[in-house]
This record gives structure tokens, C-alpha cells and sequence, in this order.
């Protein structure tokens, strides 16, 4: 009868401890399903396995995206000068932490006796907490069939502990939850950076990173529309680089990229801050300036190509023509149509012109 009383305590204890597992459990599957953002979620979810596996230690150690490192990211039970030394110790070679993330398997350090294999494992965090025992659990995501990791879990204990009965069911369990939300942190993060590379791409000529003609084009209808709104004036310059075609067929089109990029930087750093820049297509270049000051923007860029250090790919220069609203066009399509008829007025000139629409006053870059 004894026996059978004591084997009902043992049952009734386990059950009383199962419940409030399976209801921190819950709480923490709710947490993942919520999508809160990362830091927040591993918060939660590491205070609630502490209190499931009544740990007063707990670590959660992430990977670096390319898996060549790993570094402490949330802690709970430590205070800061503590955190600092666990940090500080982290990456030596009796460290369990890192015998987990780098052997991605599941070590336990029990106590002052010996414990198998992982008897010498008591750096790192273990030294830094003082504690007595510790689990540490790796984090792993899988992509294409292939496990890849993403951390490790660490519950300390001030007194000697070993994980029992389902225990290391449950710790598996928060594990699991943790990687899924990094995991699903990152693809977030890489969607994000994806949408971002692919807004720049739609906005952006790959070769120079300048405007593409797209953006020009809406820029171009803004500006226009305000300067028509303040009763104020917009320039528009196009740029030609001169003698291009000759340069891809004798140097090749790699050279001619080069020299497209040297002009693109040049026109960067001729502008001012409120001009817009960029690549119209093929070897022609566009700036539009509020204001009146297209024909000085024009010399600065072809004083600053003319000044290009090219070696054996010879002198290069560009041609402009110039227009502003409202004397040389109304529309964007009226402006664009005087500023390539004074570009190929400039052309004819020679290299290295600037030509004004309508009087087509040229000027040499020489003066």
C-alpha cells in the first residue's frame, strides 16, 4: 500500500507539473503564430521554457546568416555585468555553447561529477553564471532538404539538475519554436532586402547606378508641374559622350562601360543637390535643374570629363544641349524635343560643345 501510495504521489506531482508546461507551450506556440517581431518573440519564448523547465539561467545564442559565427543575443536570470562576462568568455574550447552550434548536438553538463564526454565542457557560460548544470540544445532551420543552423538554446542551474520524465520532449519543443521564428525572421529580412533590390533596379540604370530613364521621365512631369505652379523656370540638359561607338569597337565594350561610369560619376559630382541625374540610354546622360542654371551645370560636367585621368583610352569628351521651361518648351515632351535638336547642334559643332536652345548659342568646353 505504501508503494502504491507513493507511485500515486510521483503521478499526481508529474501532472501537476505537465499542465502548466502544456499551458506555457501554448502560450509560446501563440507567440510564434502571433508574427511579432523577432526580438520581442524570443523574449517570450525564452522566459517561457525557463519557467517550463523551472531553469533561473537561460541563453539563446544566434548564428551569424552565413553560419560562420555565433553570438548571444537574449538572456534571462543574468544581470549585466554577468551577460558582459558570458559574452566576453563565449568561443572557448571548453565552451558547451559552442560545442553544441559547432557538433549541432545536444550537450548536458550535470553537476560537479563527471558527465560522459562532456565532463570538460564548463566555459563560457557555465563559469560566467557559476552554475552547477546546463542543457544546451542546437537551433536548426532546414532549407532544401538540409538542416543549416540557427543558434543554440542554453538553461542554467545553481544546483545540480538533470533533465527528467518528458523534459526533453518539452525543451525540444521551445527549440523548435525558436528556430521557426528566427527562420521566418530572416526570409522576412531577405524578402525585405529582395524588395528593396528590386525598387532600386526599377528605378536605377544597373550599369551607373544613376536614375534610369523611367524615373527621368517622372521626375522630369514633377518638376515641370511645380515650376508651373511657382511661376519659376527648369533647365534641362542633355549630355552625348563623344566618340563612344569608336570606343567599344576599338577597345571593347567593357572600356566603353568604363568610360560611361567615369562620366556618370563626374555628372554626380557636378550637379547640385536638388538637380536630378541620369543615364537616358545608350551614351546619352540627362540633368534636370530647377532654375536657370543648365548652362553652368552643362561646363561643370564637360570641365570635369574633359579632366577624366583615362590613360591609353585617349580624351574623352561630352556634348550638351540645353533648354528650360517655359521659354523652350510647355510640356516635357516640347522641352525634350528642344534639348535634342541644341544637342545635335552641339554635335555638329564639334566635341566637346555646349549648344543653348532656341537662340543655339555654342560655346566651346575651352571657353
Amino acid at each position: 500500500m505504501a508503494d502504491a501510495r507513493a507511485n500515486d504521489s510521483s503521478r499526481s506531482s508529474r501532472s501537476s507539473r505537465s499542465s502548466p508546461d502544456r499551458g506555457d507551450l501554448a502560450a509560446a506556440i501563440a507567440v510564434v503564430a502571433g508574427g511579432d517581431e523577432l526580438d520581442p518573440t524570443l523574449g517570450a519564448l525564452l522566459s517561457a521554457v525557463a519557467r517550463g523547465m523551472a531553469a533561473p539561467v537561460a541563453a539563446l545564442y544566434l548564428s551569424d546568416p552565413d553560419g560562420t559565427g555565433i553570438q548571444l543575443a537574449v538572456t534571462l536570470g543574468l544581470d549585466e555585468a554577468t551577460r558582459a562576462a558570458a559574452a566576453s568568455a563565449l568561443g572557448g574550447v571548453d565552451d558547451p555553447v559552442i560545442a553544441a552550434a559547432r557538433d549541432q548536438i545536444a550537450i548536458d553538463v550535470a553537476g560537479r561529477r563527471e558527465s560522459g564526454s562532456h565532463e570538460a565542457l564548463r566555459g563560457g557560460l557555465v563559469t560566467a553564471a557559476a552554475l552547477e548544470a546546463l542543457v544546451a540544445r542546437p537551433l536548426r532551420v532546414r532549407r532544401g532538404g538540409i538542416d543549416q543552423p540557427a543558434g543554440v538554446l542554453a538553461l542554467g542551474w545553481r544546483t545540480d539538475h538533470q533533465l527528467a520524465g518528458g523534459d526533453p520532449e518539452l525543451l525540444q519543443a521551445y527549440v523548435d519554436l525558436m528556430a521557426i521564428a528566427v527562420d521566418r525572421a530572416r526570409l522576412g529580412s531577405l524578402a525585405t532586402e529582395r524588395s528593396e533590390w528590386f525598387e532600386r533596379m526599377a528605378h536605377t540604370d544597373p550599369l551607373t547606378g544613376l536614375a534610369n530613364q523611367r524615373t527621368f521621365a517622372r521626375i522630369l512631369e514633377l518638376e515641370l508641374a511645380r515650376a508651373g505652379r511657382q511661376g519659376g523656370e527648369l533647365s534641362l540638359a542633355i549630355f552625348d559622350v563623344d566618340g563612344l561607338a569608336e570606343t567599344n569597337a576599338t577597345a571593347g565594350h567593357e572600356a566603353g562601360d568604363d568610360v560611361l561610369r567615369a562620366v556618370a560619376s563626374v555628372l554626380s559630382e557636378s550637379v547640385r543637390l536638388v538637380d536630378t541625374v541620369a543615364r537616358f540610354g545608350g551614351d546619352e546622360f540627362v540633368v534636370v535643374a530647377p532654375g536657370s542654371a543648365g548652362i553652368t551645370v552643362a561646363r561643370r560636367v564637360l570641365d570635369g570629363v574633359a579632366a577624366l585621368p583615362l590613360g591609353d583610352r585617349g580624351l574623352i569628351s561630352v556634348s550638351a544641349g540645353v533648354a528650360r521651361f517655359p521659354a523652350d518648351g510647355a510640356s516635357a515632351e516640347e522641352l525634350m524635343a528642344a534639348a535634342q535638336a541644341a544637342l545635335g547642334n552641339a554635335r555638329d559643332r564639334g566635341r566637346g560643345s555646349i549648344t543653348a536652345a532656341p537662340e543655339e548659342a555654342a560655346e566651346r568646353a575651352s571657353g
